[in-house]
C-alpha cells in the first residue's frame, strides 16, 4: 500500500472557494524535496489532484480544481490555478498568476508563468516558457520555445526555438 505524502486539512480555517469550487489545503505527512512534514501547502478540490508519489506539489495559495492532475516532481505556485482537465507533470513548474484549463498539458521543464494562460489541447513542454500575458489557446510550445507579451497562439501552431512577443 502506497504511503500518503499529504492529507487535506477538512477544517473551515483551511477551506476556501475558487471559481465556485470548495478547495482545501493541504499539508506534508512527510518529508520530500523541499517540503518537510507538517508544511502547508496550497488548495486542491480532492486528492484526485495532486499524486502522493514524486516530489509533485502545490505551495502558497496556488490551486488545482475539476480534473486538474499534477504529479511526478511538477510544482504549482503562488496563485496560479490548474483546472478542467488540465496536465502538470515531469519536472514542469506553473507559478505567478498562470492558468492551466481544457486539457493543456505543461510537462518536460517547461514553465507558464506571469498571467500566461495554457488551455484547449495544447502542449508546453521540453524547456519552453510562457508567461506575462502570452495565451494559449490550440498550440505547442516545444523545445527552448518562449512565447510572452500579449501574443496569442492557437490554430494548432508549433512554435519551437523561436522567441515570439
Amino acid at each position: 500500500m502506497q504511503k500518503k505524502k499529504y492529507r487535506l486539512l477538512l477544517e473551515p480555517a483551511f477551506r476556501s472557494q475558487i471559481l465556485g469550487r470548495t478547495v482545501y489545503r493541504i499539508q506534508a505527512l512527510i518529508d520530500f524535496s523541499d517540503v518537510k512534514a507538517g508544511d502547508i501547502g496550497g488548495y486542491v478540490e480532492s486528492e484526485e489532484n495532486l499524486s502522493h508519489e514524486g516530489d509533485a506539489w502545490i505551495y502558497n495559495d496556488a490551486a488545482v480544481i475539476e480534473g486538474g492532475f499534477v504529479c511526478d516532481d511538477a510544482k504549482v505556485s503562488d496563485k496560479a490555478v490548474v483546472r478542467g482537465d488540465g496536465y502538470v507533470y515531469e519536472n514542469a513548474r506553473v507559478f505567478g498568476e498562470a492558468d492551466i484549463a481544457g486539457t493543456a498539458e505543461i510537462y518536460g521543464n517547461a514553465k507558464v508563468y506571469g498571467k500566461a494562460f495554457v488551455c484547449g489541447i495544447s502542449h508546453v513542454c521540453g524547456s519552453a516558457e510562457v508567461y506575462e500575458e502570452a495565451r494559449i489557446l490550440l498550440g505547442y510550445i516545444i523545445a527552448e520555445a518562449k512565447v510572452h507579451g500579449k501574443i496569442e497562439v492557437n490554430d494548432e501552431a508549433e512554435i519551437s526555438y523561436a522567441d515570439l512577443s
